[in-house]
């Protein structure tokens, strides 16, 4: 039975003057389109602006073609969607969509991309607790911690009495007496054989 798609354009925010539509007419134009979604959800909870902010960038202003802002939305959408390695972003540093949503379309210089290639991204996900003078992009480790817990207490009308962070979500069953048996279901202790 065929589907019945909706032909209405969906409409986005403005990304450097120019209007970003969504619509289901245009063929196949990219794998990555659900994004948007993303991106809306983003401007919602602000997580890429914020956690841009626990970054200091000590680079020169009139130098920068790649904004602390831009670099981390790029890095994080781009593990959203999938592409957890830095190499894939030497092919999606050109890619209309995750620029769309790290809001950067065009580069300031004729030869660069709109977006930050591997050598750049290594650079800021391994950036030193502050900058320094080799390093000029730092971060602030309980910055970071601090704004994950308050994205998470944001999404709770009440927050939570007791959180649970299973570190190891693999719950296997034990039989007879195995070594480690006692430390099982967040320390709860098997019954007794």
């Amino acid at each position: 039975m065929p589907t019945q798609c909706s032909r209405d354009l969906f409409g986005y925010e403005v990304v450097e003057g120019r209007q970003v539509v969504a619509a289901f007419d245009g063929g196949a134009v990219t794998s990555d389109a659900g994004a948007l979604l993303l991106g809306a959800t983003d401007r919602t909870i602000g997580l890429a602006t914020r956690f841009a902010a626990c970054f200091a960038d000590g680079r020169a202003p009139a130098l920068i073609e790649h904004s602390v802002t831009a670099m981390v939305a790029q890095r994080v959408f781009g593990i959203a969607l999938g592409y957890e390695d830095l190499i894939d972003h030497d092919q999606l540093r050109h890619d209309p969509v995750l620029a769309t949503l790290a809001g950067k379309l065009t580069a300031r210089r004729r030869d660069c991309a709109p977006l930050a290639g591997k050598s750049t991204l290594n650079r800021l996900e391994h950036a030193p607790a502050g900058p320094s003078r080799y390093h000029k992009v730092g971060h602030d480790g309980a910055a970071i911690e601090r704004l994950f817990v308050d994205l998470f207490l944001e999404a709770h009308r009440t927050p939570p009495k007791e959180i649970i962070l299973d570190l190891d979500a693999t719950d296997d069953p034990l039989h007879g007496h195995q070594e480690g048996r006692f430390f099982h279901g967040y320390g709860a202790c098997p019954p007794a054989a």
